[in-house]
């Protein structure tokens, strides 16, 4: 297995029950910032008999990636729930039971700093 590979499987193993994560944030744990499509590759290509909580990732805006209806959504559903995750029509608030910085600090050693994401760091009031 590719290095990149293990680490992607070590960070979806490292989500506490009863919390999800997106795609992109698993990438980004991995060390592997903007590889979300590689995250799901590899969740695709597991071996069975995996003991992996696949169940607990789900698209950037907390919707389950398996189409409506289908078996795998109901699955990933089924699951969520019976770990106390609440989803309505297939999505997850993420600012509920996502994971937060406190949580990227006791597993990676470190936090998300304060004005990630904006393109120069400087917030403005609107």
């Amino acid at each position: 297995m590719k290095p990149e590979h293990d680490r992607i499987l070590q960070a979806i193993a490292a989500i506490p029950r009863g919390r999800v994560a997106s795609y992109g944030a698993i990438a980004a744990r991995a060390g592997l910032p903007r590889r979300a499509r590689l995250v799901g590759r590899v969740l695709r290509e597991t071996p069975d008999g995996l003991d992996l909580p696949w169940h607990r990732v789900l698209r950037a805006d907390g919707r389950v990636a398996f189409p409506p209806g289908s078996r795998g959504f109901r699955e990933q559903c089924r699951r969520l729930r019976a770990e106390g995750v609440e989803v309505r029509a297939g999505r997850v608030a993420l600012a509920s039971f996502g994971l937060d910085p406190d949580l990227d600090r006791a597993l990676w050693g470190f936090a998300r700093q304060a004005g990630a994401g904006r393109a120069n760091g400087n917030a403005t009031a609107r």
